[in-house]
């Protein structure tokens, strides 16, 4: 159709290994939590993080990522 771009011709971008992992074996961190949702990493999204870690730890984070 006219306007689609085709997936094969798009950049391909690629998180550097340094950025990625499980979490199996590390602390969740605020951050984590906010760029798990796709939000924007903001004072405001970091405070809501830091509540939501508190209040429910781990469960937070593996409701979005099971």
């Amino acid at each position: 159709m006219a306007g689609e771009k085709n997936p094969e011709d798009l950049p391909r971008v690629v998180t550097p290994d340094d950025e990625l992992h499980t979490g199996a074996d590390q602390e969740i961190t605020p951050e984590d939590l906010v760029q798990a949702t796709g939000r924007d990493v903001t004072p405001e999204n970091l405070e809501w993080a830091r509540r939501k870690l508190a209040e429910e730890g781990r469960e937070a984070i593996e409701r979005l990522l099971p």
